[in-house]
């Protein structure tokens, strides 16, 4: 079990999920979707391909760009293709 809070709000919470490079990645289904909002940022990883983000809001806080997803990664990344991962003080537990 795989599960993402901030502000003691559960972003994300799955059974399945991948572990890639020290990140969760959750897969799109198990994501709480009125969290998210997208944001206009994109990064590029030389064996991933680009990167998009999502800010997340609850309660009126944003946290910008907390949130990151490979919409159409690299065949070495397909595995992760959708799924979202997090950092910028979001809270990520496995067990």
């Amino acid at each position: 079990m795989a599960k993402a809070t901030w502000h003691d709000t559960v972003l994300a919470q799955s059974e399945v999920f991948e572990l890639l490079e020290g990140n969760v990645y959750f897969p799109p289904s198990s994501i709480n979707s009125e969290y998210f909002r997208p944001s206009s940022t994109h990064t590029t990883c030389g064996w991933k391909g680009e990167a998009s983000y999502y800010d997340i809001v609850v309660g009126g806080a944003t946290n910008k760009d907390a949130a990151w997803y490979y919409p159409q990664p690299k065949s070495a990344a397909a595995n992760i293709s959708g799924y979202v991962a997090f950092w910028k003080g979001v809270k990520v537990e496995t067990s």
